[in-house]
């Protein structure tokens, strides 16, 4: 990679892992699920009139758009309100990929090989690592929520890898059009119409930043710059940038919030994000019969050229945070 674009794919990262910052300050000005929908709301306006049609077919943006957009999203904003940490949120929602390849091989057939096995047993270790960490420190539901939000960003990979979209910006900004009125209305019946309106009313700067910043910074560009080095760069060269997500997650969060990070959690870091790497960059078993692209989290395109859009009999995949759909 050039020093540019090197330097890019680390920005992308440190934009997602702060990412986690920005939700919790969000977080002291909206209700959860009215953040979210904020989030999508912005996201989608005007950008949905920049991007044109989109390119897949409207069930995989709807599909995607539930389980990424409501599901995960909304698990994780409301896990992270009801006390999971910004940082420790950044490092378990890794354990997507783990979730990733187990989805594809129930779903797809694909069958891991013994070093995503053996990377996934490390990953597990690390979740079990920070389970025993928060237990000790702060509410387990809050950590089960968010563990569910990766769960859901599992399923949403193999859904993308399924749409194969060659435009990975004009996917998301139009799976962001989804999630918008089924959250709104959930906001409305569990957050109540007196909780959201107060938001709205007291909407200072700060909380109008938060929202610019999650909705734009990490949704506009933060895809719209990993697209760019994905059709430039084979993924296993871009894919393991997002393994920074949680460091540059953990160091602002320790920053601007003050949360500690303990031995526990260094340790649970290590493993993993260490199981993560295993499992998303070892090389995939192909089986009879299906696509010979890889299900992980992240990217998976031809190794030996730079990434090219999907044309007659070839399928390119787009994922978020490190190939993957947004850490964030």
């Amino acid at each position: 990679m050039r020093p540019a674009h090197l330097l890019l794919a680390v920005l992308v990262a440190a934009v997602w892992g702060v990412n986690f910052t920005v939700i919790e300050i969000g977080l002291g000005h909206f209700p959860p699920l009215l953040f979210s929908a904020l989030r999508f709301l912005v996201a989608a306006l005007p950008a949905v009139f920049l991007v044109g049609r989109p390119k897949v077919a409207w069930k995989w943006i709807v599909a995607v758009g539930l389980v990424l957009g409501v599901a995960k999203f909304g698990l994780l904003f409301v896990g992270m309100d009801a006390g999971m940490p910004a940082g420790l949120s950044s490092l378990v929602l890794q354990i997507q990929a783990v979730f990733t390849a187990a989805v594809a091989g129930a779903v797809l057939g694909e069958r891991p090989t013994r070093a995503r096995l053996l990377g996934m047993a490390v990953a597990l270790a690390g979740i079990a690592v920070a389970a025993l960490d928060e237990g000790a420190a702060g509410p387990l539901g809050a950590f089960a929520l968010v563990l569910a939000a990766a769960a859901c960003w599992g399923v949403s990979n193999v859904l993308t890898r399924r749409a194969a979209p060659p435009d990975a910006l004009n996917f998301m900004v139009w799976v962001s059009t989804v999630p918008v009125l089924p959250l709104l209305g959930l906001s409305l019946l569990l957050e109540g119409p007196g909780r959201d309106a107060d938001a709205l009313r007291a909407l200072d700067w700060q909380g109008a930043g938060t929202v610019v910043y999650v909705a734009w910074v990490t949704t506009v560009f933060g895809f719209g710059a990993w697209g760019w080095l994905l059709r430039r760069h084979p993924a296993s060269t871009v894919a393991p940038f997002s393994l920074l997500v949680p460091v540059f997650g953990m160091s602002s969060a320790a920053l601007f919030l003050g949360e500690g990070i303990s031995p526990l959690r260094w340790c649970a870091a290590a493993l993993l994000v260490g199981g993560v790497a295993v499992t998303s960059l070892a090389p995939a078993r192909r089986t009879a019969g299906a696509p010979g692209i890889p299900v992980d989290g992240a990217a998976r395109v031809d190794e030996t050229r730079p990434c090219r859009p999907a044309g007659a009999g070839q399928r390119a995949i787009s994922g978020k945070g490190g190939g993957r759909w947004a850490s964030s």
